[in-house]
């Protein structure tokens, strides 16, 4: 299967993104990391991105949400086991906004990593020296809690952490 296949190829890469920081053996009973959740694509013209995704390409996608606290709209787009996040600005304060005037046509965003314990993979991240961009972690368009590390630590990808 593609996403599979996908999938399979980008775990190296994420595995990696920490400045080639691993688990020591400790963080590992404290923490895990998981699948790729998500990889997010910032839109100039949401509409048109879900077109894509759904009409074109045949993909499930889903309705369209506000996430104030974020300042984004999202919309999911289901691949297996994986999914892509299209972005889109909401409000002038949104980071996205501020991505799409450096990238008017819009691009990859950020990727997303399940950890089994959030706290604890912060706790160990931030011992390693990997920064975090905000010091607890927020509600995330799937309920539950996340975390965004700085890409400066992360081989400059931007890498959303969401807890199982």
């Amino acid at each position: 299967m593609l996403v599979s296949r996908i999938s399979a190829q980008l775990r190296p890469l994420l595995l990696h993104s920490f400045r080639g920081i691993h688990a020591s053996h400790s963080a590992a009973a404290a923490w895990k990391i998981g699948n790729l959740n998500h990889v997010a694509i910032a839109c100039p013209d949401l509409e048109k991105a879900t077109s894509l995704y759904r009409d074109i390409l045949g993909a499930k996608v889903s309705e369209k949400q506000a996430l104030h606290d974020h300042g984004v709209y999202v919309v999911f787009v289901q691949l297996g086991e994986a999914k892509i996040e299209l972005l889109h600005p909401l409000g002038d304060k949104s980071p996205i906004q501020k991505f799409l005037q450096r990238n008017k046509n819009g691009g990859v965003h950020h990727i997303c990593i399940e950890v089994d314990n959030i706290e604890a993979a912060m706790k160990d991240l931030k011992s390693k020296n990997i920064g975090l961009l905000s010091e607890k972690s927020k509600i995330g368009a799937h309920g539950k809690p996340v975390v965004f590390l700085n890409p400066k630590d992360c081989n400059g990808v931007l890498v959303e952490v969401e807890e199982k």
